[in-house]
């Protein structure tokens, strides 16, 4: 191990992170724009994940419910990943890839919004949760990688980080999140 690892992994980083403002500017906007919308208007934000984008999922909630920057009202968000007994439940009773499908029957309501989060695209339990969201006339965007998956297909707004390595793709996702948590606030609250 020398230095130059760190050199290279940071360089990585930094490429991606330039594919990304080149290519989402627009789309990360128009992500944060709907989101303020449908939070102003008394929507809540269902997300979820597997595994790093489960803590993703429960980091974006709990930017949402706390703060941010501003200190502010709480905006509604539910990470779907955080009940271990519902997860057990649903998993053993209906299998692993209906654990968030059941959540978004239960929790979705008109004016939601869900995001779920696939650095493939493809996670089957996240891909299902969608189908059931959309089923339920809920406002569906996927935070994606690589080509966006099956996932990318079957959202309203797609945010696919422009890179095949799930830890550069993890890297913005974070990055993603910071941003619309930003923006959500100054669209709802101003800069004060």
């Amino acid at each position: 191990m020398t230095s130059r690892d760190v050199f290279d992994q940071l360089d990585a980083h930094i490429e991606v992170m330039q594919r990304v403002k080149d290519s989402l500017g627009g789309p990360i906007t128009e992500c944060a724009q709907m989101l303020a919308e449908r939070l102003g208007s008394g929507g809540k934000l269902l997300v979820m994940g597997n595994g790093g984008s489960a803590a993703d999922a429960q980091h974006l909630a709990a930017e949402l419910v706390g703060r941010f920057l501003l200190e502010r009202r709480a905006l509604p968000a539910i990470a779907l990943t955080t009940d271990s007994s519902i997860l057990t439940a649903v998993g053993n009773d209906y299998g692993f890839d209906n654990v968030f499908t059941r959540q978004v029957e239960a929790l979705g309501a008109p004016g939601d919004v869900v995001i779920g989060i696939s650095t493939s695209g493809n996670s089957a339990n996240v891909v299902n949760a969608l189908k059931q969201a959309k089923t339920m006339g809920l406002q569906c965007i996927g935070l994606l990688g690589g080509s966006g998956g099956c996932i990318a297909e079957m959202v309203d707004l797609a945010l696919v980080v422009p890179c095949d390595e799930t830890p550069r793709i993890q890297e913005a996702h974070l990055t993603i999140i910071h941003l619309l948590c930003d923006l959500i606030e100054k669209q709802l609250f101003g800069d004060a």
